[in-house]
């Protein structure tokens, strides 16, 4: 499950890309190794993130991972990489500017508490749900 076959990359780095978090659990559950910081995040994996920023993580690493976090609607994790020196303006390339508060707009009902936690930290109100 490690070989570089889709758009992303691996496997799971394409169903975590992607927002197809039951089949990057599944990928997960079935042997695919998290190997990136931003891949344990984005999957709530708090002691897989640890390990990894133990590893040594850069700004970016962190950033990164922070984003999908929020992408993914792992609070914990976004709150362990926001307390690591996570940026909350941080925007991947490849999403044209979308923060991690902005990549929250298609809400769904486990994301709203993600939006209201990133606004107050943010000083800005909570998008509507």
């Amino acid at each position: 499950m490690t070989s570089p076959n889709g758009s992303i990359g691996s496997p799971l780095a394409n169903a975590i890309g992607y927002g197809c978090w039951h089949v990057a659990r599944l990928l997960v559950a079935r042997g695919a190794r998290v190997d990136e910081l931003w891949q344990a995040a984005a999957m709530g994996m708090l002691s897989r993130v640890e390990e990894l920023l133990a590893a040594g993580a850069t700004a970016d690493d962190i950033n990164h991972a922070f984003w999908q976090a929020c992408h993914g609607g792992q609070r914990r994790a976004a709150e362990r990489l926001l307390n690591a020196g996570a940026d909350l303006d941080y925007s991947p390339g490849y999403v044209s500017g979308e923060t991690a508060a902005e990549s929250l707009a298609g809400l769904d009902t486990r994301r709203q508490t993600m939006v209201t936690w990133l606004g107050e930290r943010a000083g800005t109100p909570a998008a509507e749900g």
